[in-house]
């Protein structure tokens, strides 16, 4: 499918069938997610969705395209921005928590929304910014990501994403306060520095 054809379809889901898809995700996973659950769970014919061009893919399609759009839009401020690494890595986490917050029910749905191509062919890189972001706080002295900087955005991106999904989702915290200390804890850890520890 080319990307006018991809478009096109996309523009078709409406927020019912997106709605749909993450109930049908929450409940099935990714191996029981199929055109005719969704078809239900929206309260339309499988038909109705097969004649209008839509696919799995498509439906998944709408809501990671949506996602992929949304971290970008969030990201290009603070790629754009000035300011030390360790700012720019607090201001990315930050917004990653916001992003989080606004695609909340498919995040509680899957864990794997941020594995999925953004396009047709097009693999998901969520990880540059914030890899970026090491690469500076390591030349300028505001972080240090030890060896190997790309396992240590990894580890950083899912610390937050992760603990943010549960504490929103699962305990009901507020965002402000999830986002707060859950980024406080990656940013500075919980422990004292090594040969200072209290006696």
């Amino acid at each position: 499918m080319g990307k006018t054809s991809t478009m096109r379809v996309r523009s078709t889901v409406d927020e019912e069938l997106q709605h749909a898809t993450i109930a049908v995700l929450r409940e099935r996973g990714w191996d029981g997610l199929t055109l005719e659950r969704v078809a239900q769970a929206a309260g339309r014919a499988r038909s109705t969705l097969w004649r209008q061009g839509l696919t799995i893919e498509s439906l998944v399609g709408s809501l990671t395209g949506e996602l992929a759009a949304d971290f970008r839009r969030s990201m290009f401020p603070i790629l754009t921005t000035h300011g030390t690494g360790r700012h720019r890595l607090e201001r990315g986490l930050v917004a990653l928590c916001e992003l989080l917050d606004r695609h909340l029910p498919l995040m509680l749905a899957t864990d794997e929304a941020f594995h999925q191509e953004t396009a047709p062919g097009q693999p998901p890189d969520y990880l540059h910014p914030f890899i970026q972001f090491l690469r500076e706080g390591e030349a300028d002295g505001s972080l240090a990501p030890g060896d190997d900087v790309v396992e240590a955005a990894d580890v950083a991106f899912n610390a937050v994403a992760w603990t943010y999904v549960h504490l929103r989702g699962r305990h009901g915290w507020p965002a402000e306060r999830a986002t707060t200390r859950v980024v406080g804890v990656v940013l500075d850890g919980l422990g004292t520095p090594r040969g200072k520890e209290s006696r």
